[in-house]
């Protein structure tokens, strides 16, 4: 099994040349044929760049993009090319290490029984370190309400710790989707339950990034609300 683990970056500097090394060790301690597939977006910081030196060292594609189109149009640049190049298992996770490399394999083992594995931060055992009271109560908010108008199973549908068989990626019709931010990870969820695929939330322990800034905004937020009325209302 070929196992593509998608990261996309934008300013990552400080965090891609630490986790690159990680999940290289990630692969050989449990004998994943893996390759990290790097899609930068045009990071003014040089992220794109330190990518290209990692790849000479590590199993690492580095893809540029020309331009900041945000993070849903550099995850679905990174399935393409991992569909390209006939990876059998596609793992997207972030680059902040607020997702451990460790549970890589777990993920992967759980698509054994199932199409897609979320690591999520809201069934027992999962954990979130590192948040206010506030983004507590706004993100667990946002879930629930994503959940009773979309009728989505999954607790967790903003986790962007994944893992999915190539064959569902595939039955994606990406030139569909229209959310390109954070909300991007709810609409791709949508489309691949109205296929009815099966999928299993892994409890994780998701901790708040401590190098780097944060992508999430404001126009994230309202970004998040406008996908979920608008998928609403497309079905």
């Amino acid at each position: 099994m070929k196992v593509a683990v998608i990261i996309p970056t934008y300013n990552e500097k400080e965090n891609i040349i630490r986790i690159i090394p990680e999940i290289s060790k990630i692969f050989k301690k449990n004998s994943i044929n893996g390759k990290i597939v790097v899609v930068d977006d045009n990071s003014p910081d040089g992220t794109g760049e330190i990518a290209d030196r990692l790849a000479k060292e590590y199993p690492v594609i580095p893809v540029h993009r020309i331009s900041n189109k945000g993070y849903g149009a550099s995850t679905i640049e990174g399935f393409k090319v991992a569909l390209k190049n006939g990876f059998d298992i596609i793992l997207t996770m972030d680059c902040d290490f607020s997702h451990n490399p460790e549970m890589i394999p777990v993920l992967i083992r759980a698509l054994k029984s199932n199409d897609v594995s979320i690591g999520s931060r809201r069934v027992k055992n999962g954990k979130i370190i590192g948040w206010s009271l506030w983004r507590h109560f706004c993100s667990a908010g946002a879930s629930m309400f994503s959940r009773l108008m979309l009728g989505l199973k999954a607790k967790d549908v903003t986790s962007g710790y994944r893992a999915y068989k190539a064959e569902v990626l595939k039955n994606i019709s990406f030139e569909k989707i229209k959310s390109n931010g954070y909300s991007f990870l709810e609409e791709l969820l949508y489309r691949i339950q109205l296929k009815r695929y099966r999928i299993q939330e892994v409890p994780i322990t998701f901790s708040d990034r401590t190098c780097g800034q944060s992508k999430l905004s404001k126009k994230e937020i309202i970004k998040f609300f406008v996908t979920i009325i608008r998928l609403k209302f497309l079905h």
